[in-house]
């Protein structure tokens, strides 16, 4: 029921289970996810891949040294059921700045810190660390 959690939930287990990749279905939304996830590190790489309605995002998950991924966990928000927003004040950093906290906003998908830069707040999707 919520794709966002299975896209996350998809590229954690594929990361604990010491898998390359992880495939989720695409949308203009996981995709946009994707890219701020690879932007921060937490990715190495977002292909779109497939024809019309058969469309997926293949994620290739990046790990350290020594072969630990470098998610560790996630944390789903804002869910179907509560919705939860934060304000331009509300937006502090994820486990003393080791995490992410991503944000739908006016002006797109801004991670938190992107957000305090821009003045905005909106709805917390997920934090990831």
């Amino acid at each position: 029921m919520d794709p966002i959690a299975d896209m996350l939930v998809n590229i954690k287990n594929a990361a604990t289970a010491g898998k390359p990749f992880a495939l989720v279905p695409y949308s203009k939304l996981k995709f946009s996810i994707a890219n701020i996830l690879m932007n921060e590190g937490y990715l190495k790489s977002v292909t779109k891949r497939g024809k019309k309605a058969k469309k997926w995002i293949e994620l290739e998950v990046t790990y350290n040294n020594d072969k630990k991924p470098k998610i560790n966990g996630v944390a789903r928000v804002s869910r179907p059921s509560k919705r939860v927003y934060y304000g331009t004040g509300d937006v502090r950093p994820v486990r003393n700045g080791f995490g992410l906290l991503v944000l739908s906003t006016p002006k797109g998908i801004l991670t938190g810190k992107d957000a305090r830069k821009e003045h905005v707040g909106g709805e917390a999707l997920f934090k990831i660390w």
